[in-house]
C-alpha cells in the first residue's frame, strides 16, 4: 500500500499505522500540519472496504481539519484517526485503551475526539489513558460536538441564502437534507424553526420518517435527494456524495451541508460553479464541532457561540472573494486557509 505517492497525500508530517494484537487495533493516524498548534481531528470507526480506502479516508479528513481549524481562526493544526472495523462489533474497553496508547505515544502532537462511530463515552474510555483527548462531557459543558457543527451549518445555509437568493430569512426556502444523525436531525430541526420546508432521507427509514412526521416535511428514498427540486442541498452523511455520477442529476442553487468531504474531487467545485450551484466549502461551514471542542479543550468556552455565528461572515467572505477572483469557492477557501498558515 503506497502513502507518500497516494493521491491524497499533501506533505502530511506524520502517517502512524498502529496495531495491537490483543484487541484487534488497526488504525491509521494522519498529522497533516501543526503550524498553528497540535493537530486535532475526532477519531472514526469504520468498516472500509481495504486498508488503502482507510488511508484516504484519513489523509483527505486530515487536511480538511487543517483548513477547517486555520479557516475558524483556531490555534490548532489538522489530524485524523480511523479505526478499521465495525463500531458494533469491534468497539470495546481493550481497543479503546490501545487506540489511546498510540495516541499518547505522539507526545501531544495529535488530539483526537469523537466522530462517526465513537462517542463522549468513548473519548472517556481513551481519557484513562492519555490526555491527548476532548469533547468529554465536564460538569455539564463539551460532550457531543454535533448540535455545535448543526449550528454552524445553520448560520452557513443563511449566508448561501443571501449570497444566491439574496434572502434575508430561511422561511419558505425548500432544503433537501441527506443524513439525518445527530447533526443532520439538530440542522434539520433548526430549519423547521426558522421556517424552512424540507425534504429529507436517511438509510433508516423509521428515523427519517419519524422527524418528518414531527417536522412536517417530505420524504424520499436515499438515492432519489440528490434529484429533489429545492433551493438547498444539505447533505449531512458520509462523503463524495458530489461526484460524477450525480453532478448531473442536482436540481439546486446551493448545496450547503455537514458532510466532510463532499465532493469526490476537488475540481467538482468548478463543474458545480460552471451550472451556477453555490457551493458552501464543507470545512468551512461545518466547523462548529472542531471550534467547540477546541474551546473545550483549552479551557475556553466562553466565546464558542460567538465563534460558531461567525461562520456566517466567514462564508459571505469567501463567496465574496470567489466572485472577485472569478474562482470556485472552494478554491477561495483554500486561498484563505493557507494565507493564515503562512502568516499565521
Amino acid at each position: 500500500m503506497e502513502c507518500f505517492s497516494a493521491p491524497d497525500f499533501d506533505r502530511h508530517e506524520q502517517v502512524v499505522f498502529a496495531y495491537d494484537d490483543a484487541s484487534g487495533l488497526r488504525a491509521i493516524i494522519a498529522i497533516h500540519d501543526t503550524t498553528l498548534g497540535p493537530a486535532m481531528g475526532g477519531c472514526r470507526i469504520w468498516p472500509y472496504a481495504s486498508e488503502a480506502a482507510a488511508l484516504t479516508d484519513a489523509l483527505r479528513l486530515s487536511r480538511g481539519m487543517t483548513y477547517k481549524s486555520a479557516l475558524a481562526g483556531l490555534p490548532i493544526g489538522g489530524g485524523k484517526a480511523v479505526v478499521i472495523g465495525d463500531a458494533k462489533h469491534i468497539k470495546t474497553p481493550a481497543l479503546l485503551a490501545a487506540l489511546g496508547q498510540a495516541i499518547d505515544r505522539l507526545g501531544g502532537r495529535y488530539i483526537t475526539a469523537e466522530d462517526v462511530g465513537t462517542s463522549p463515552a468513548d473519548m472517556a474510555q481513551i481519557a484513562r489513558v492519555t490526555r491527548f483527548v476532548t469533547g468529554i462531557t465536564r460538569d455539564g459543558a463539551g460532550g457531543d460536538p454535533s448540535p455545535y457543527t448543526a449550528r454552524g451549518v445553520y448560520h452557513g445555509i443563511r449566508a448561501a441564502v443571501r449570497h444566491r437568493l439574496g434572502a434575508d430569512t430561511l422561511a419558505g426556502v425548500h432544503v433537501a437534507v441527506q443524513g439525518l444523525g445527530h447533526v443532520g436531525a439538530a440542522l434539520s430541526q433548526a430549519l423547521f424553526d426558522a421556517g424552512a420546508r424540507l425534504t429529507l432521507t436517511d438509510i433508516d427509514s423509521a428515523r427519517c420518517q419519524a422527524l418528518a412526521t414531527r417536522l412536517g416535511a417530505a420524504t424520499v428514498a436515499p438515492e432519489a435527494i440528490v434529484e429533489v427540486e429545492a433551493d438547498v442541498f444539505a447533505p449531512c452523511a458520509l462523503g463524495a456524495i458530489i461526484n460524477p455520477r450525480t453532478l448531473p442529476r442536482l436540481r439546486v442553487a446551493i448545496v450547503a451541508g455537514a458532510a466532510n468531504n463532499q465532493l469526490a474531487t476537488d475540481d467538482l467545485a468548478n463543474a458545480l460553479r460552471a451550472r451556477n450551484i453555490l457551493y458552501a466549502p464543507d470545512y468551512a461551514i461545518n466547523a462548529g464541532g472542531i471550534i467547540q471542542v477546541c474551546h473545550t479543550y483549552f479551557g475556553d468556552d466562553a466565546t464558542v457561540d460567538a465563534r460558531i455565528a461567525g461562520i456566517y461572515d466567514t462564508l459571505l467572505d469567501l463567496f465574496a472573494r470567489a466572485d472577485t477572483q472569478d474562482i470556485s469557492t472552494l478554491a477561495a477557501a483554500d486561498r484563505r486557509a493557507r494565507e493564515r498558515l503562512t502568516n499565521g
